[in-house]
């Protein structure tokens, strides 16, 4: 059997990407001289927060994932980042590959919320691999990657910082249901306001007299009028 290892040696922010991206440089190894035809991987990635400090306003930013800082003993558990396949081409003895990963500015979203807390030092990955290797010389065949192999990688949060900056400048994201939607746009329609800010700005100028207080408004409506 082949024995193949991982390494992750860097990670930037893919510029041309429609969403954001993140690309992670693998490194794969395997064992002997044995020609590797292809590895179709599969890789979990997880965020290990228990193995960095925080400063007392990234603790802030964290306490409604954890908790206050005197319960992360017991609530300071690994978050899901991502899972994501990669096809690793022909070598032999070790190659380098791209491992591209989709990310996500939704707030709702764990990982998201404990990187947007993040105001600096690096966040401590952990990747998990598992696939087939397809190996052999004249022929070839089918071995299994083995769910013990991973690598462990400390990614800067100037990196992730960096990535969302490049679609979301100088912007944060909310996902809200269809309901209140529907409300925010009619009030937007009813004012005439000029963009999506500024309708926000005028319910949050507006929210003092209780009686027309037009949040109220926005858990009372429910009609459609979004095209």
């Amino acid at each position: 059997m082949t024995e193949f290892s991982f390494a992750c040696t860097g990670v930037r922010a893919d510029r041309y990407a429609a969403g954001p991206t993140l690309v992670f440089r693998l490194r794969v190894t395997a064992s002997g001289d044995v020609p590797v035809h292809a590895i179709a991987l599969r890789c979990q990635i997880r965020i290990e927060p228990a193995r960095r400090g925080y400063a007392p306003a990234e603790a802030d930013g964290l306490t409604d994932l954890f908790g206050e800082r005197a319960r992360w003993g017991s609530t300071l558990q690994p978050v899901q980042f991502a899972q994501v396949p990669v096809m690793v081409s022909a070598f032999t003895g070790e190659t380098e590959t791209d491992l591209v990963v989709p990310c996500t500015y939704d707030m709702d979203i764990a990982a998201t919320r404990y990187l947007d807390a993040l105001t600096d030092g690096e966040v401590p990955l952990l990747m998990l691999f598992s696939g087939t290797a397809f190996t052999g010389t004249g022929g070839f065949r089918v071995e299994p990657v083995p769910w013990d192999r991973e690598a462990s990688f400390r990614m800067p949060v100037t990196t992730w910082r960096e990535m969302i900056e490049q679609h979301f400048p100088g912007c944060g994201w909310i996902r809200l249901p269809d309901d209140t939607m529907d409300a925010l746009l009619a009030y937007r329609s009813r004012h005439a306001l000029p963009s999506w800010e500024a309708t926000l700005k005028a319910l949050l100028a507006d929210v003092a007299p209780a009686a027309s207080d037009p949040l109220r408004t926005l858990t009372g409506t429910t009609g459609r009028t979004r095209p």
